[in-house]
């Protein structure tokens, strides 16, 4: 009789976690099995592939007769701009300049950890990247503009920057491949991170809680969005948003240029895509500037004749090599 007691309590704990297991299951692991939240997995850009001076580099040639062989302005920038400053060092500056720590690159040199100080060529990315130029340990900074807080800190620091525009980029939203919306207006991504639409259906997709995500305080994607939303408060996120369809935010070129994750999809906005035409012609509705930035204070001549080059015919059709869109 124990024994059997013994038995059937066995079999009912076995019973109660198979039960909830089977929960979990269609809870969640069923759901997020085919939902949308990959959308948005952190990218890297691989350096490796825009060093100036090796042959297998991506980087664009082309023809020109500018060369600068000293007093060569340091170059930073964004993870975006990487392929045109690079490029500018490659078709414009001597071999030899651009330097490691143990004198190769690593592959660990996610955000320029083994560059050497006295190379030519940076990598801080945007947040490190503006805290350098108001240092001056760069010279010229590639980015996208500043937030309040990196504009305090030169401010701060008694420190002038100059902004030069030198293209146009277009500030995109992408999702899930998996995803059936293709298009959105800006009210309706406003109001998605406003959390006033909370689920796809309410925007012509899926029965599915969306999961809008934002970025590092700071980086070039989260300033301009926190531009692009004004007035508009972001809201607080649905409780199941993590289990949810996912929707993030960039700019065009590192997404199709340099990430070229085939599992995202770029979203139409006023049913317009953001293809190069679309930029050129303003048609997109959220079309920015990029900026080559420097200290006014900055005493090294060769600053205003490269970017005046970068303005040029030369400089320009650089700039549209990299798969940027130029500025005049």
């Amino acid at each position: 009789m124990k024994l059997t007691k013994q038995i059937i309590t066995i079999l009912i704990v076995v019973a109660v976690f198979a039960l909830i297991n089977l929960g979990m299951y269609f809870l969640l692991t069923h759901r997020l099995a085919n939902n949308f939240s990959g959308a948005t997995q952190a990218q890297m850009i691989d350096v490796k592939s825009y060093l100036p001076h090796e042959e297998d580099s991506d980087l664009p040639k082309i023809e020109t007769s500018f060369k600068l062989t000293e007093n060569l302005p340091v170059l930073d920038g964004a993870a975006a701009l990487v392929p045109v400053y690079a490029a500018v060092i490659d078709n414009v500056y001597p071999k030899g300049c651009v330097k490691y720590d143990g004198g190769t690159f690593s592959d660990d040199n996610y955000y320029g950890e083994n560059f050497a100080e006295d190379s030519v060529m940076q990598y801080k990315n945007t947040v490190r990247g503006y805290k350098a130029i108001v240092d001056g340990v760069t010279d010229i900074l590639f980015c996208a503009g500043p937030s309040q807080e990196q504009k305090q800190y030169a401010i701060d620091k008694g420190v002038e920057l100059i902004y030069v525009p030198i293209g146009l980029e277009a500030f995109v939203f992408f999702v899930n491949e998996k995803n059936p919306v293709d298009d959105l207006t800006v009210e309706q991504v406003k109001k998605i991170y406003a959390c006033e639409y909370t689920n796809w259906a309410e925007v012509g997709g899926s029965n599915r809680v969306i999961n809008p995500i934002t970025r590092l305080k700071g980086s070039g994607s989260q300033t301009m969005f926190e531009a692009f939303m004004g007035d508009n408060k972001i809201g607080v996120k649905h409780p199941l948003a993590i289990i949810g369809g996912s929707i993030g935010f960039s700019f065009r070129f590192y997404m199709d240029g340099i990430v070229e994750n085939d599992a995202v999809k770029t979203l139409a906005l006023n049913g317009v895509y953001p293809s190069a035409e679309n930029i050129r012609n303003r048609s997109y509705p959220i079309v920015t500037q990029f900026y080559a930035i420097y200290r006014a204070d900055n005493d090294n001549s060769n600053i205003p004749v490269l970017i005046d080059w970068l303005l040029s015919t030369e400089g320009q059709n650089l700039i549209e090599s990299t798969g940027y869109v130029k500025i005049n």
